[in-house]
């Protein structure tokens, strides 16, 4: 009789869909949060800071878990697409890190802006003083996250191209996050020239739910490739011989 245990890296993608759902649900939920509020510049965002603080304050948290999902999920997708591509695999995992810092660089502004916010709430108004800083923070935030989005997208290119050459995803979804990741670039691009060409919300849509998708089919279905395709680690495969 043998018994074969299961390697550990058989169980990954599974884990890599529970990262994006996790990722996606945090972001999702912060940027549904803070829409209303970080938008239209000063003095109004102080204002609205104000009035909802505590708001802010669970935007804040989000991002920050939305932060280290992402670095999670870097490194998984790393450990499944490695042998795929190896060197792209690497810059990939640098890109996402980079942009999951740059998320976390950005809570910075946000939290400036709930200090003056709040501050000038006590004093029953926003002074000039108070707006300069927040137009400053405010401007530290946007810039960042246009950057952090920079990132994003061009690392996200080069681990959907290793999900399409690796068919750990169907051929269709791969694309899918391809083409509609390519269009996100587009946009980001834009506003890193020029905020004021305020790119159109169609550039997203396309790829919106696709964090959803392939997170649940990661999770529910795991790896898609054939059992005969599948990594075998050596170290984790053991066989027990009995009687």
């Amino acid at each position: 009789m043998s018994v074969v245990s299961v390697s550990t890296e058989h169980r990954l993608p599974r884990y890599v869909g529970a990262a994006f759902l996790v990722q996606f649900v945090t972001s999702l939920t912060a940027g549904l949060l803070s829409a209303s509020v970080l938008t239209d510049g000063m003095p109004g965002v102080l204002t609205r800071v104000a009035e909802d603080p505590a708001r802010i304050r669970v935007v804040v948290v989000l991002e920050l878990v939305t932060s280290l999902a992402i670095m999670v999920l870097a490194a998984l997708l790393y450990q499944v697409l490695r042998d795929t591509g190896p060197a792209v695999a690497l810059v990939g995992l640098v890109l996402w890190c980079a942009e999951a810092l740059l998320l976390a660089l950005s809570m910075l502004g946000v939290w400036a802006l709930l200090d003056r916010g709040t501050a000038g709430a006590g004093v029953g108004s926003i002074s000039s003083a108070d707006t300069a800083v927040g137009t400053f923070a405010f401007g530290l935030y946007e810039h960042t996250r246009d950057l952090d989005m920079l990132f994003f997208a061009v690392g996200a290119l080069l681990w959907y191209s290793l999900l399409l050459r690796s068919r750990v995803v169907p051929r269709w979804l791969a694309v899918w996050g391809l083409a509609s990741v390519s269009l996100v670039l587009v946009a980001t691009l834009m506003l890193v020239w020029d905020r004021s060409l305020q790119p159109s919300v169609v550039l997203y849509a396309a790829y919106v739910p696709f964090e959803l998708v392939v997170g649940l089919w990661l999770l529910i279905r795991g790896d898609s490739r054939p059992p005969a395709e599948l990594p075998v680690d050596g170290a984790a495969l053991h066989v027990v011989e009995g009687r």
